[in-house]
């Protein structure tokens, strides 16, 4: 546990909190393992949609650091109850244009630029007195109309474009591919995203960011070169809040 976040004792929520957490970090640690990785090679986001800003903090206070939204209104709340705590905030979820300020103003990271357009709006409203806001676009290599994503041909041009924009740091790509059970089908469609990154870094882009890999599948992502994996119900259980 991190010193500087101690709690006087562990209750049963805390207790659980801290065992999930080294649950993963272990199937982390193992997945490095077996791919021949460093072991500091994957970052652990914790997905925290859907939980109130006790969790979080439960979940802060067993050593977490980085933590993932889908949702702004819940997002912003928990990051004001949480401005206590040196804490690093994704951005993960669906982007609407009239939704990019608050996100290029409290945000770390986004995962989810997916449109030149929102590339553009993010870039122009990150303050000046912030680094450029990390990003990474979202690729969907299943072809699947229910998720976001750029098209695997589309993405070159939206790489180039977004990569010239100077309020944002291209860090790399993020997908989501249709569930599989089967580890080898998981293995070929987390590589197809890998080959598009390993194209991008070819072509002179200087990426360091796969984020792809969630609670069900974040072995085989590792093993196709994940550098950051994204997960909410092997942490935090099953969702708390429903959103329309």
């Amino acid at each position: 546990m991190d010193n500087g976040l101690k709690t006087r004792e562990l209750e049963p929520a805390a207790a659980l909190a801290c065992e999930r957490l080294h649950g993963v970090r272990s199937r982390i640690e193992a997945a490095l393992r077996q791919a021949g990785r460093a072991p500091d090679s994957v970052t652990l986001l914790a997905v925290s949609k859907t939980f109130d800003a006790a969790a979080v903090r439960g979940m802060a206070a067993c050593g977490q650091r980085v933590f993932g939204e889908n949702y702004l209104q819940e997002a912003e709340e928990k990051i004001a109850a949480l401005a206590d705590l040196p804490l690093e905030w994704h951005f993960i979820g669906p982007i609407q244009s009239n939704k990019t300020r608050p996100i290029a103003e409290g945000f770390a990271w986004v995962h989810s630029v997916d449109r030149l357009k929102i590339a553009e709006r993010l870039s122009a409203q990150r303050p000046p007195t912030l680094p450029p806001l990390s990003v990474c676009i979202e690729v969907n290599v299943s072809g699947e109309a229910s998720k976001g994503g750029v098209a695997p041909a589309e993405l070159l041009g939206l790489a180039e474009a977004v990569g010239k924009l100077p309020g944002l740091a291209l860090r790399g790509l993020m997908a989501i591919p249709a569930p599989e059970t089967d580890p080898v089908a998981q293995r070929a469609a987390f590589r197809r995203v890998r080959d598009l990154f390993d194209d991008l870094v070819a072509r002179g882009h200087a990426l360091d960011t796969l984020s792809m890999g969630m609670s069900a599948d974040l072995e085989a992502a590792i093993l196709e070169g994940a550098t950051l994996v994204r997960v909410g119900s092997a942490l935090f259980g099953s969702r708390k809040i429903q959103h329309a």
